[in-house]
């Protein structure tokens, strides 16, 4: 995370604004040596859901630059900042 002293926002907090939410993605892949064996790999950024474009990105990486071949990818998104969440009030109670 970039945090700036002197009112500057950090840039996580503008991805926020812009719609990002946090992705995180659990990654099975396949050891090299070991095939039949399967290990995980947990990956956590900010990301724009539906696309995810930049989780495609590490994966097409992942793909091209190691090793281990993908076995399956699990993937949860939350956007942290939504509009509030209201309910409607059945009564008021006064105190004295």
């Amino acid at each position: 995370m970039v945090s700036r002293v002197g009112g500057v926002v950090s840039e996580d907090f503008r991805k926020q604004m812009l719609g990002y939410g946090l992705t995180t993605a659990q990654i099975l892949y396949r050891m090299p040596d070991h095939p039949s064996l399967l290990q995980t790999y947990v990956w956590q950024n900010y990301d724009m859901f539906p696309k995810f474009p930049a989780l495609k990105d590490f994966l097409a990486f992942w793909q091209e630059k190691l090793d281990g071949p993908l076995h399956s990818v699990t993937v949860a998104h939350s956007k942290l900042i939504k509009p509030a969440e209201l309910r409607a009030v059945d009564g008021v109670f006064r105190l004295h």
